[in-house]
């Protein structure tokens, strides 16, 4: 599970990543609105944790962007305000819920695992055709056949197996999988995807990833699914 914390604070953003982190979250930071906005937009996260007073722009003005862009992610929104109109405005901007500071630790990781469970994100498993991902192991499973994955593969099987018969893009893999800021080329997708065939052929799954030429790729069944 991924989590952006947008929050200027930097005390407070980085002790809120490392407790995150503590428990099993991947947890990236950024300190203004602006810049939170351009991560929160890349749809790569399982939720957004964010400030109200940011510099650049507000955290409202941040939530109604990632609304306007059809981005269904749940935002968590944290302020120092505790007035109900701020509320109000917060949830009419598009938070799912409001948090006031400060806050004791374990109510917010309460209401993190409660937004995640929301959007159905703590699921253990995701299947499609003959074929299911353990999401606890990393595993591959068909019948009595299972493989293990390794970090890379899991996080690319997990995206495709989420988009089923819909096209990903490789452009959209490589932001999701190895990050906005990484040096990884296109290559590299194409190569992980050729792990998972293997894989997949070597438990004998019916599951085909399907590469369409300026779409990226999708999965199919050898029958239909």
């Amino acid at each position: 599970m991924k989590i952006l914390i947008i929050e200027d604070e930097k005390v407070l953003a980085d002790s809120l990543k490392l407790m995150l982190q503590s428990k099993g979250f991947e947890a990236e930071v950024v300190y203004d609105g602006e810049s939170g906005e351009q991560y929160a937009m890349l749809g790569i996260y399982d939720l957004i944790i964010l400030d109200i007073m940011l510099p650049k722009k507000n955290g409202y003005q941040v939530a109604k962007a990632v609304r306007a862009g059809h981005n269904p992610t749940p935002i968590l929104m944290l302020t120092a305000k505790s007035d109900v109109e701020d509320k109000v405005q917060g949830l009419d901007s598009g938070a799912d819920y409001y948090l006031t500071k400060p806050f004791d630790a374990r109510e917010l990781l309460a209401c993190v695992n409660a937004l995640l469970r929301r959007q159905g994100s703590q699921v253990n498993e995701l299947a499609f055709g003959n074929t299911r991902l353990d999401l606890e192991s990393a595993s591959l499973i068909c019948g009595e056949n299972s493989i293990r994955l390794s970090a890379r593969e899991f996080e690319v099987m997990r995206i495709l197996m989420t988009s089923g018969t819909n096209h990903i893009s490789k452009e959209a893999l490589l932001t999701k999988v190895w990050g906005y800021d990484s040096n990884a080329v296109e290559n590299h997708v194409e190569v992980y995807v050729g792990f998972l065939r293997k894989k997949l052929a070597s438990i004998g799954s019916d599951v085909r990833i399907e590469a369409v030429r300026r779409l990226g790729y999708h999965l199919e069944c050898e029958e239909k699914c």
